[in-house]
């Protein structure tokens, strides 16, 4: 009976995990795509392998917060209770997958865990608060330093990785030989190598950040209840991930790539650098980062800096009126055009700060970033504080 609730255990955990990596797929790569830098296959490719490299080495710290430390009393893991969590989990992901939103999975995870640890009251406090202070504090970080970047920096750096991209393909196929062999296409110009490299490369850095952080949240009640052991739990993840990218991600990709914004490569690589960042730190704590929401708030973080560039910080103070954010205030300065200080620049051209933000689809991204962590938390609590079968 044991061996087989084991098999329906890691079943479900996959089953986690698969949604985890439609869910994810779309913040690392999702600028990326929107970019022209890579395809979807690619994408889906990249993220399994780097997912899993993030959590066979730093993920483990997350896994041992969430499977042993949320709750005082671990022995409040049972096969059968890690089997609900793990339910609850995956059914609010599949949520929030099913209407193209990529949510939190960690929220999610962390929501279930919790509904766990009240209904049994077993909940650490301390532990519970220091996980809320880094998702207020972390958006807000990548806000500012986004910010900063966007209106300080953001033109330079646009004009040194900026680019227009060929007619032609990226890459071409010599299959003259026995071993089809990539090569760079003729009409290829070495900035948009580089910007293409730059910009796969930092998405494979988030993908990486992202099973640093997210490998917990299908893995820990399983590894918390001591019937698996951390290893085959992060391969069996692993795998269910990199499932999940080639399938369901596509309608996140979308989403985060060009549903929301349209994000040109030099935003699409600052917002992966500043959310990779702090979600690497994070996990390096042992703290679930909230990759979702710290890259929403690095995009309007980015986007409000370049808008404020005509305005100085003087005029701001005064309560003089803002230029709105806009696409153009993303896209930077055209390569070789002198820049004009700060608060000289012309908003004549500006359009309307509905041209970055589609009201649609932001209500929609935020309204299920809400409500799936909600189902996972309160499914849970109910289902263990008042189905006797727990003895809760």
């Amino acid at each position: 009976m044991v061996e087989l609730l084991l098999v329906v255990g890691v079943l479900v955990s996959m089953f986690v995990a698969y949604n985890i990596g439609g869910s994810t797929t779309g913040p690392a790569f999702g600028p990326a795509v929107g970019a022209d830098a890579i395809s979807k296959s690619g994408a889906a490719a990249l993220m399994g392998v780097f997912f899993f490299i993030g959590a066979w080495t730093i993920g483990r710290n997350v896994v041992t917060k969430l499977g042993t430390e949320l709750v005082v009393d671990p022995a409040v893991f049972t096969l059968e209770a890690s089997i609900t969590v793990l339910f609850f989990i995956g059914i609010a992901l599949l949520v929030g997958n099913v209407f193209g939103v990529p949510a939190s999975t960690s929220m999610t995870a962390v929501g279930a865990i919790a509904g766990l640890g009240l209904a049994g009251g077993v909940l650490d406090l301390a532990v519970m608060g220091e996980i809320l202070v880094w998702w207020v504090v972390s958006p807000i970080i990548g806000f500012w330093v986004s910010l900063i970047i966007g209106r300080y920096f953001y033109a330079r750096l646009n004009r040194a990785v900026a680019m227009e991209r060929s007619t032609g393909p990226l890459l071409e196929v010599d299959r003259s030989g026995v071993v089809p062999i990539p090569r760079v296409h003729p009409t290829t110009n070495r900035r948009e190598l580089i910007g293409t490299i730059t910009v796969v490369a930092i998405g494979c850095l988030m993908a990486f950040s992202s099973g640093t952080s997210n490998i917990a949240n299908a893995v820990a009640p399983l590894v918390g209840s001591g019937e698996l052991a951390m290893n085959p739990a992060i391969i069996f993840g692993g795998v269910a991930v990199a499932i999940g990218a080639f399938t369901i991600a596509r309608r996140t990709l979308e989403t985060m790539g060009s549903d929301i914004t349209e994000l040109p490569l030099t935003a699409a690589i600052v917002v992966a650098g500043v959310s990779s960042t702090l979600v690497v730190f994070l996990s390096a704590l042992g703290i679930p980062a909230s990759f979702v929401v710290i890259a929403t708030m690095s995009i309007v973080g980015l986007g409000w800096g370049r808008a404020t560039r005509p305005v100085t910080v003087s005029e701001v103070v005064g309560d003089q009126q803002t230029p709105p954010v806009t696409v153009d205030a993303l896209a930077g300065d055209e390569p070789g055009e002198e820049l004009p200080p700060i608060g000289e620049e012309p908003t004549e051209s500006a359009p309307s700060g509905g041209d970055l933000f589609k009201p649609a689809t932001t209500a929609r991204v935020v309204l299920m970033q809400n409500i799936v962590p909600a189902i996972a938390t309160v499914g849970a609590y109910l289902t263990f504080r008042f189905l006797p079968v727990f003895g809760f």
